[in-house]
């Protein structure tokens, strides 16, 4: 028996923790999210926002105190390139250190495709027919990795189009309007087209993340979000389509309204939404699996 372990996977918008031992309980393993808007204004300023930082660190300080009660014995602490490339970060550095004991780890590409595609494809817990593609959409970037179930990733591509730094950049109207639309969907095309990694290639389309976790709660139509209900779901690529459509035609407001929305989602989910539109458009199978597993989980499976 291997005591809890503790990772914690921090991105552009989200930062997530997992507390536990996923192989000795897999049902004991605590999940914790908190929606902090890390790279608030990174696109534009190359800095972190002071009052990012703020948020981020009463999420880390929350954290520290689950991580302490657990007793946890190995922690990773994963973040995006924003916390190494951005001009302050070394405050954001020596603010996880002072309160974890960690520094904070920016993957490599290759890495970083090898833990979303294990969490992702683990995460199934079933045989899927490859090749897989697992599609993570992220606040700040979006990753296509393809690869065999067993074996893993074969080729992986990182794209600066996520659903922070595309709605940060061109949208300016509530709701978003068509010009700020063709401007968005005019990047992601751009994106794809120079991306190494063929949608098309797989007989199997893994979507990981909160951007198409919360489309999933959507086509589901969920009375409130709940991850047991969206895990592993097959859902036609057709009806992702049509709730994209919708979620585009309406306010800030009226998503926020939405029983399956977080609140802290409903701005950026445009830009988020047409990221997943565009790379559906370029697969070749009739629908996509949502996973709620994904790179957090491959962390964690990572300390075992």
């Amino acid at each position: 028996m291997t005591g809890p372990i503790a990772a914690i996977d921090c991105g552009t918008n989200t930062i997530k923790l997992l507390v536990g031992n996923p192989a000795d309980d897999p049902e004991g393993v605590r999940r914790e999210s908190r929606m902090i808007r890390l790279g608030q204004g990174v696109d534009a300023t190359g800095v972190l926002a002071p009052e990012a930082l703020e948020r981020a660190f009463t999420a880390i300080d929350e954290y520290a105190a689950i991580i302490a009660d657990a007793g946890v014995e190995r922690l990773r602490f994963c973040a995006t390139s924003a916390t190494r490339d951005a001009g302050n970060a070394a405050v954001f550095t020596a603010g996880v250190l002072s309160r974890l004991g960690v520094v904070p780890e920016v993957l490599s590409g290759e890495e970083e495709a090898r833990l979303a595609f294990d969490g992702a494809v683990r995460g199934i817990g079933h045989a899927v027919p490859g090749p897989v593609l697992v599609v993570d959409i992220g606040g700040g970037s979006t990753e296509l990795i393809l690869g065999d179930p067993a074996a893993g990733p074969t080729a992986a591509h990182s794209m600066d189009i996520g659903s922070v730094r595309l709605h940060e950049r061109h949208v300016r109207h509530d709701p978003v309007d068509v010009v700020e639309i063709a401007a968005i969907v005019t990047d992601i095309d751009a994106a794809l087209d120079a991306c190494p990694v063929d949608p098309a290639a797989a007989a199997t389309v893994i979507a990981v993340a909160g951007t198409n976790t919360t489309i999933a709660a959507g086509v589901l139509d969920l009375p409130y979000y709940d991850r047991d209900l969206i895990h592993g779901r097959e859902l036609a690529v057709t009806d992702v389509q049509r709730l994209v459509g919708r979620l585009l035609a309406m306010s800030v407001a009226e998503r926020r309204a939405l029983p399956w929305m977080h609140p802290g989602r409903a701005d950026v989910i445009d830009a988020g939404a047409l990221i997943v539109s565009m790379v559906l458009g370029r697969i070749a199978v009739p629908s996509v699996t949502v996973a709620e597993t994904d790179i957090l989980d491959g962390i964690a499976w990572s300390l075992l």
